[in-house]
């Protein structure tokens, strides 16, 4: 029997866990001053006048307002120079400054009006009334195309330079937030090994996690979640309908959650029971996959040349190429903070060079289509002298857990 699967209930694996938040610091008003500091150097060094950070994780990067995204224009002007000016319906107003950490003034537009036109007033307001004028990424459509048609002496673009340019490099701070959430879902993650038994469904799984998520300090619970057993496994992102244990299925589990907004995601991939043999050779190839990326991830190195090396050890093992199955059918990594996915990846076509501060996923999975998958997947940091994990990779395939 797998080492740490199995053998425990739900009751006293949840009676177990306990908060695991107590040291943790919400990032501070003058560490978002920085942030806004440095988007305004970026921007005047690219002649960008102004950035709209949208609701979502960018508005809450730069001025640690929490607000999600809706059919509604809210969001905040940065101008290369001054004090940022907010977005938002009027009846919003006095609910939005209960979330602000970085006040500013509030333009508000009432539900007959046109929130693009406000947009182009404020701009007025900043003496900006032509010039190159940067949206966030996750910015929908119909708020850019809104501006863009009310003013056309504005030059639009795409603001990654600024809000990548600014986010990619995480500090010690972020580091360490990142590192807590990790802390936490690895905590999860053994607990619910233990909880495995026959006949136990995904969803009976899925629920212990959350609740596991619950007791260690995220009170949200889980970000996200995917439980899949056996030849489900062979299916990345999950099945319709998934089916339940049964005796020798490989377990891959994959969830995360959140601490001060920044995210965990972790798979464990192993065997209730007895591994056969092609498990077996699979799982010690997929672990020796992730680590061919881990040592390809050098201070200056293109972050493709990471999935290039994971690909290319995979190959060597008559496994691929390329995206071909049996094999890795997607990308190695991707970035990680405050998006479960972010900037850059470790993909091929990423020639961005990793530097200092540069978070990702590892996770260079293993599909043998029919049969199962092998997913291993943790995280490292970009530190000066090289990659530093955040979680340590899984064990073997008989003690994952390395007990």
């Amino acid at each position: 029997m797998t080492v740490g699967v199995g053998g425990s209930t739900a009751e006293i694996e949840l009676a177990k866990l306990t908060d695991m938040t107590a040291n943790v610091t919400a990032i501070t008003e003058s560490e978002y001053r920085q942030r806004i500091q440095k988007a305004q150097q970026i921007m005047k060094a690219h002649n960008i006048a102004a950035t709209y950070v949208n609701a979502g994780t960018n508005l809450y990067y730069f001025t640690g307002t929490k607000w999600y995204a809706s059919e509604r224009m809210v969001g905040a002007i940065i101008p290369s120079e001054g004090e940022i000016h907010y977005i938002a319906p009027y009846f919003e107003v006095n609910t939005l400054r209960q979330y602000m950490t970085i006040t500013g003034t509030i333009h508000g537009w009432q539900e007959h009006e046109s929130p693009y036109q406000l947009f182009n007033d404020v701009l007025v307001k900043l003496d900006i009334s032509e010039g190159h004028i940067a949206f966030d990424e996750s910015t929908a459509f119909f708020i850019v195309d809104g501006v863009a048609t009310l003013n056309k002496q504005l030059t639009i673009s795409d603001a990654k330079i600024v809000t990548a340019g600014c986010r990619t490099q995480k500090s010690d701070h972020e580091i360490a937030l990142l590192q807590q959430a990790k802390n936490m879902t690895m905590a999860v993650q053994k607990s619910v090994a233990r909880i495995l038994t026959p006949g136990i469904s995904t969803q009976e799984v899925e629920a212990f996690i959350n609740a596991a998520h619950k007791k260690v300090g995220a009170t949200a619970g889980s970000y996200f979640c995917i439980v899949l057993f056996g030849e489900d496994s062979s299916y990345p992102h999950g099945v319709k309908t998934p089916k339940t244990l049964e005796q020798h299925d490989i377990v891959l589990i994959d969830t995360g959650c959140q601490v001060e907004g920044y995210k965990s995601d972790i798979t464990r991939t192993y065997v209730y029971g007895e591994a056969n043999q092609k498990q077996r050779d699979m799982w010690n190839i997929e672990k020796q996959a992730q680590l061919a990326a881990f040592n390809a991830a050098q201070i200056g190195v293109a972050c493709g040349d990471v999935d290039v090396a994971a690909r290319e050890y995979l190959a060597s093992q008559n496994l691929g190429p390329d995206y071909q199955t049996p094999g890795c059918p997607h990308r190695t990594g991707h970035g990680v903070g405050l998006d479960i996915h972010e900037w850059p990846y470790l993909v091929r076509n990423d020639r961005t060079p990793l530097a200092k501060g540069m978070c990702f996923s590892n996770e260079p999975m293993l599909v043998i289509p029919f049969e199962f998958g092998v997913r291993l997947e943790d995280h490292f940091y970009m530190t000066e002298s090289g990659p530093k994990w955040f979680t340590e990779p899984s064990h073997s395939i008989d003690n994952p857990f390395g007990y």
